[in-house]
């Protein structure tokens, strides 16, 4: 057994006695995912990146299988060229999306919107390619999240270096992140301005193995963790996964 798995292992027992019963926020998104996608969906899938979720997840074959199509979209070209789930691929920058007016009616975006540096005209762009009654299904970090805000004070090349250390990420895989649309009233205010209804907002936590590098703090961090469980905190949950609606 390799050090890093015996941490893991060590991480999950120290979980399951002071947080149990907390999944992945992926594992939570992939569920509602798999809510919205179906034999009818004309899916978008922006910052697609090489793989709409991480591999871990089962039963990523039925999922792409299962629309009526689906194109995948991303501005780094570098990230499209090593994707093997979708075949219809483009390149872009989602304040002027290369597609015709309501193109599709699913969009979806897998941490990809704290990245953008303009959220409302991206909002708008997601907006005119959508049918009426379309949705926009996105998972995201909260803003407010303790390790979010200690992320936004780090220089991104530090950054870089944490992200590879906790979460295996390599560097050219970690991009420039802004925060603009990662705190539920941004998230409402934006989606009234951009003509989207809000279907709802889901303030999740997260299990991460990867937390187990804070050392003994790892306790201090499951308890805080298992705190915001309570209403009165859920505002500083880690992530957030949401659903918007084109009237």
């Amino acid at each position: 057994m390799s050090v890093r798995d015996s941490l893991d292992r060590l991480y999950w027992s120290l979980e399951r006695l002071i947080d149990p019963g907390v999944s992945s926020s992926q594992d939570r998104y992939a569920e509602a995912l798999r809510s919205v996608v179906t034999s009818r969906s004309e899916w978008l899938d922006l910052g697609c990146g090489h793989a709409v979720l991480p591999e871990w997840i089962s039963g990523q074959d039925e999922l792409i299988q299962r629309p009526k199509s689906i194109t995948g979209f991303d501005y780094d070209w570098a990230s499209l060229v090593k994707h093997r789930q979708i075949k219809q691929l483009v390149a872009g920058d989602v304040v002027a999306l290369p597609f015709r007016a309501q193109a599709f009616n699913l969009i979806t975006a897998n941490m990809v919107v704290e990245h953008l540096s303009n959220p409302i005209d991206s909002l708008r762009e997601i907006h005119r390619v959508l049918r009426s009654g379309g949705q926009f299904l996105f998972h995201t970090p909260n803003r407010l999240y303790y390790m979010t805000v200690i992320a936004r004070a780090v220089p991104q090349d530090f950054k870089n270096k944490i992200v590879w250390m906790m979460e295996g990420r390599a560097e050219d895989d970690v991009f420039p992140t802004h925060y603009r649309m990662n705190h539920e009233p941004d998230i409402q205010a934006l989606a009234g301005e951009s003509g989207f209804q809000v279907e709802w907002i889901r303030a999740i936590n997260t299990s991460s193995t990867g937390q187990i590098m804070l050392g003994p703090l790892v306790i201090a961090d499951l308890a805080w963790r298992r705190a915001t469980r309570s209403e009165a905190l859920r505002k500083f949950r880690s992530n957030y996964v949401a659903l918007l609606r084109k009237p």
